[in-house]
C-alpha cells in the first residue's frame, strides 16, 4: 500500500514562503562538483544517495509521522537545497519547505526468512533505488510494518547534501517532533545553524592562520607521496557502472582485540585497524612509503554537531614504515600520522591544491583507491525511546547487494564496532573495476593479518 502526501498550505508571512536562496558551494561539495563525471554514475547522479534503516517497535501513527517528517524539513534547510549548475559553475539554491514523500508497504516474514532478514531486504531494495538531485525535498522515508506494532523506517537522501552523521539527526528530530506532536507540547531540541552559516564561515576562513598552516602541512607531508593503488579486475572505462556492496562480520574476538590493543596503545580502533592494513600493504607490495585514504566526519566547528549538511572529509594519511620494528611499532606510527592529519584537516580539495599528483597512481586505467573507513556516527539509537516508539538503528546489516548507494570510483571499505559483538564490515565496489570474488578476496586476506598481528582472533 501506499499513501501520497499533499503540499501542506503555507502560512501567510511565512519566513519559509521566500523566494529561493542562492548560496555558494561548500568546499566539500565543490569538490564533488570536481569529480563529477556529469553523467548517471557521479556525485550529482540519481545513486549517490545515503540510506538509514531503523526497527521501530510501538504502534506508530502515521498522520503524525508525516508531520514529524514536513517538520524536519524546516528545520533543516539541507534538506530543502538544491545544488544547480550552469557549466563550469554551480551553487546551493535554499528552497521553500515541500512535503517528505511518504510510502508505506506491508512485510511478510516466515519461516524462510526472519523479520530481521526481511527488514535487510528491504533496506536493500530502498537503497537500490535513485533519487534524481533536483527531486526536492532532498528526504524521502518508506514505513515497512510487519504488523501494528513492528515496523522498519528507511530515510533516503542525496548524499551531496547529507552525510551518514546528518541521517541521524534527522532521525532524532523526527522521532522527537513525532513524540512531541503526540504529547501536545514543544519539541525538546538542540539549537540548530543552517548549513549556508557554516559555507559562509569556511569562505571568511579560508585566507586565516588555522588554513594556511594547514596547507604548508600537506604540501611538505605529501611531497612525492601516491595513494596507494590497488590493481582493479577490468580496464577503466566510461561504460556505465553501480556499486555494489558485500557485507560481512568479523567475530566478537576480533572486536575485543582491537578494542584492548587500542586502549594499551592509547590508541583508536580505526588506527588499529589501519595499521594492520598497512602492514598488509607492505607485504603485498614491498613498500614501507603508504598513503591510505580515509573518510573524517568533518564536524568542525563544535557548532555545526547538529546541522545537517554534507561536511565529511576524504583525509589522505602517509605513514612511513621503514625500520618499523613489530606491530606496536607500525600503530604507533599510524596513531602519530593520524593525530597530524587531524590536527590539519582540510576539505579535500584544498589538500588537492597542495599536492596535485597524489590520487594519480589510483585514477590510472587498471588501478583504483581503497579507502579504509571505521565508523564512530553520533547517537546511533541502539534502543532509543521517543513517546510509545522505540527506534534501534539497523547497524548490523549482513545481507550484500549488488546495486546500492553510489561510491564516485574504486572501493570503500568500512568496519563499524557493534555493540551485539563483532565488528560489522561492508565493501562497496564500483562494477566497472571490481568483481564481488576480488572483494571477498580482500576481506579473506585482511582477516587474516588481523589473525596473525592480534592476540586471540582465529587462534581456536
Amino acid at each position: 500500500m501506499t499513501d501520497t502526501l499533499l503540499p501542506p498550505p503555507t502560512p501567510a508571512g511565512d519566513p519559509t514562503a521566500e523566494a529561493p536562496t542562492r548560496v555558494p558551494l561548500s568546499l566539500q561539495q565543490e569538490f564533488l562538483h570536481h569529480i563529477d563525471h556529469g553523467d548517471e554514475t557521479g556525485p550529482f547522479g540519481p545513486r549517490y544517495t545515503i540510506v538509514g534503516g531503523w526497527r521501530v517497535a510501538g504502534e506508530l501513527d502515521i498522520d503524525t509521522l508525516r508531520t514529524a517528517l514536513d517538520d524536519v524539513v524546516v528545520r533543516h534547510e539541507t534538506l530543502r537545497t538544491s545544488i544547480v549548475r550552469e557549466g563550469t559553475e554551480a551553487y546551493q539554491l535554499v528552497r521553500p519547505p515541500a512535503p517528505v514523500p511518504l510510502e508505506v508497504r506491508e512485510l511478510r516474514a516466515g519461516p524462510q526468512r526472519s523479520r530481521d532478514l526481511v527488514a535487510e531486504d528491504f533496506a536493500n531494495e530502498i537503497e537500490a533505488g535513485v533519487f534524481g538531485i533536483d527531486e526536492m525535498p532532498l528526504l524521502r522515508a518508506v514505513l515497512g510494518r510487519f504488523d501494528a506494532h513492528d515496523g522498519v523506517l528507511v530515510l533516503a537522501a542525496h548524499h551531496t547534501a547529507v552525510d551518514g552523521w546528518s541521517v541521524h539527526l534527522v532521525l532524532r528530530d523526527i522521532a522527537e517532533f513525532y513524540a512531541a506532536h503526540l504529547e501536545g507540547r514543544a519539541p525538546e531540541l538542540p539549537e540548530v545553524r543552517q548549513y549556508r552559516e557554516y559555507v559562509r564561515w569556511q569562505q571568511e576562513n579560508q585566507a586565516g592562520d588555522r588554513v594556511r598552516r594547514a596547507r604548508e602541512f600537506w604540501r611538505e607531508n605529501l611531497r612525492g607521496a601516491q595513494v596507494v593503488a590497488v590493481p582493479t579486475d577490468r580496464t577503466r572505462s566510461e561504460e556505465p557502472f553501480v556499486t555494489s556492496w558485500y557485507r560481512f562480520l568479523l567475530d566478537e574476538e576480533f572486536r575485543r582485540a582491537t578494542a584492548e590493543l587500542a586502549a594499551r596503545t592509547r590508541s583508536t580502533p580505526f588506527m588499529v585497524l589501519l595499521a594492520a592494513y598497512l602492514t598488509q600493504l607492505r607485504a603485498q607490495t614491498g613498500r614501507t612509503d603508504l598513503v591510505v585514504p580515509t573518510f573524517t566526519p568533518g564536524r568542525h566547528p563544535a557548532w555545526v554537531q547538529n546541522t545537517v549538511g554534507s561536511f565529511y572529509n576524504f583525509l589522505p594519511i602517509r605513514v612511513d614504515l621503514a625500520g618499523a620494528d613489530g606491530f606496536l611499532d607500525v600503530i604507533a606510527r599510524s596513531r602519530a600520522a593520524c593525530l597530524a592529519a587531524y590536527a590539519h584537516e582540510l576539505p579535500f580539495i584544498q589538500i588537492l591544491e597542495e599536492a596535485p599528483d597524489i590520487m594519480n597512481d589510483a585514477i590510472g586505467p587498471n588501478a583504483a583507491a581503497c579507502v579504509l573507513q571505521v565508523t564512530q556516527s553520533p547517537d546511533m539509537m541502539f534502543g532509543q525511546q521517543y513517546g510509545d516508539l522505540h527506534f534501534a538503528a539497523m547497524r548490523r546489516r549482513m545481507v550484500s547487494a549488488s546495486v546500492g548507494s553510489q561510491i564516485p570510483d574504486g572501493v570503500l571499505f568500512g568496519l563499524e564496532a557493534s555493540p551485539e559483538g563483532g565488528l560489522v564490515g561492508s565493501v562497496g565496489f564500483t562494477t566497472n573495476l571490481f568483481v564481488e570474488s576480488t572483494v571477498r578476496s580482500m576481506v579473506t586476506t585482511f582477516r587474516q593479518t588481523l589473525v596473525d598481528l592480534l592476540d586471540g582472533p582465529g587462534r581456536a
